[in-house]
């Protein structure tokens, strides 16, 4: 389903794919060993977190926060914003609009 936006989809996802590859260990979300993180070239980490940003995009229109590694992203549908935090860090915000 997606979450509503009003900016072109790829600038959001080009934000929110950095954004997410703030998360140190965000490769758990895809249930990967740090080992095979550690061992991937940095264009397939990059992959990896723009496949991320993509689900998560979607998935945030049922589940308004989802758990990723040691971060969560939360969909503000008031402000119309995608938040990244890292336990009380604000990393990263992603407007929709």
């Amino acid at each position: 389903m997606g979450v509503k936006h009003g900016r072109e989809y790829g600038e959001i996802l080009t934000e929110l794919t950095e954004a997410v590859g703030r998360i140190s260990d965000s490769y758990v979300f895809f249930e990967m060993e740090p080992d095979e993180w550690k061992e991937l070239p940095q264009e397939s980490k990059q992959e990896v977190w723009e496949a991320l940003a993509e689900d998560l995009f979607f998935a945030l229109g049922d589940e308004p926060m989802i758990q990723v590694g040691s971060g969560v992203v939360i969909y503000d549908k008031d402000t119309h914003r995608i938040n990244i935090l890292l336990g009380e860090q604000d990393l990263a915000s992603v407007l929709l609009v």
